[in-house]
């Protein structure tokens, strides 16, 4: 399932645009997240997202998680379990990077 365009850009409205690009260190993942989908970080809409927000992975391609919350034994997850790594630039759980996909 694929964010919708505007709900992409209603987010990147909301975040201040930054002169320069800011790169986002790549963690080992240990951060389990509920996320809508996963997709590699060179797709168009991840790297459109990240310049939006004038970050970069650099030339590391990963799996990228959209749409993510933390998962917690509380809150379930009626979408993709992941385990990410944790967010070090605070995206309120937007963008989450390096997922893999947890057994069900």
């Amino acid at each position: 399932m694929m964010l919708s365009k505007l709900r992409i850009a209603a987010l990147s409205a909301i975040f201040t645009l930054a002169a320069a690009t800011t790169v986002i260190p790549v963690d080992p993942p240990t951060s389990p997240q509920c996320c809508k989908t996963v997709i590699r970080s060179d797709e168009f809409i991840v790297t459109e997202l990240l310049a939006d927000l004038g970050l970069s992975l650099g030339n590391i391609t990963v799996p990228v998680g959209l749409g993510c919350s933390p998962l917690s034994i509380l809150n379930g997850c009626g979408d993709l379990s992941v385990t990410c790594a944790p967010p070090t630039v605070n995206l309120l759980n937007l963008i989450v990077i390096n997922c893999i996909l947890v057994a069900s």
